[in-house]
C-alpha cells in the first residue's frame, strides 16, 4: 500500500534520538545563515554509519547487504545532487544534506518520502513567508539571513523537517 511504511520501528527508535538534534541544527542554521554546515552533513552520515552497524552486528535487524544498499543511496543522491547543484536548482549544502539523509529512508518508502517532503516543503515555505511578515518575529530574529533572500528559501528547514517527521512516523507505527 502506498501509505504504509517499510521503515521498521526498531530502525526509527535507534535513529530518531540522534538525528533529531542534527535536523534542528540544520533548520536553524539555514534560517540564520542560509547555509547548512558540512559538519552537520558529516554528523548525520556518522550517525547512519554507526547506528547502521549496530542494526547489522548488534541487533541483527539488518543484513550487511541492506546496510551497503542504504549507503549506496547516499552516493546516488550525492551524484544527482551534484548535477542539480551545477544547474543552479539547489544549493550545495541542500544537495549534500539530502545525500546524507538518503540512507535513513527505507528502500520501499521512496515515493512516500517524496510525498512527505513535498508536503513539508509547501508547509515550510508558507510558514516562513507568513512568519516573515510578523513584525515582532522579524525583530526577534532580525539577524536571520533567510528573511531577505527574495525568491531563495532555506531548503534545509524542509529537508530536516521531512526526515524528522518520517522517523517519528516510523516510531509511531510501532506503538
Amino acid at each position: 500500500m502506498f501509505l504504509s511504511l517499510s521503515l521498521t520501528s526498531i530502525e526509527a527508535l535507534w535513529f530518531l534520538p540522534l538525528v533529531l538534534p542534527i535536523c534542528i541544527w540544520v533548520a536553524f542554521s539555514d534560517l540564520r545563515e542560509m547555509r547548512i554546515p558540512n559538519t552537520a552533513v558529516l554528523a548525520l552520515t556518522g550517525v547512519f554509519l554507526v547506528v547502521g552497524l549496530v542494526l547489522v552486528l548488534g541487533l541483527g535487524a539488518w543484513s550487511f547487504e541492506t546496510y551497503l544498499w542504504r549507503l549506496a543511496a547516499l552516493g546516488i543522491v550525492l551524484v544527482i545532487g551534484f548535477v542539480i547543484t551545477s544547474l543552479g536548482m539547489v544549493g550545495a549544502g541542500d544537495a549534500k544534506f539530502a545525500a546524507a539523509m538518503a540512507p535513513f529512508v527505507a528502500p520501499g518508502d521512496g515515493m512516500f518520502f517524496l510525498l512527505l517532503f513535498a508536503l513539508v516543503l509547501i508547509g515550510s515555505w508558507l510558514t516562513h513567508r507568513t512568519a516573515g511578515r510578523i513584525p515582532a518575529l522579524r525583530r526577534a530574529t532580525a539577524d536571520w539571513a533567510s528573511w531577505d533572500q527574495g525568491k531563495l528559501f532555506p531548503m534545509g528547514v524542509a529537508l530536516a523537517g521531512a526526515l524528522a517527521i518520517y522517523l517519528a512516523l516510523g516510531v509511531a507505527a510501532g506503538l
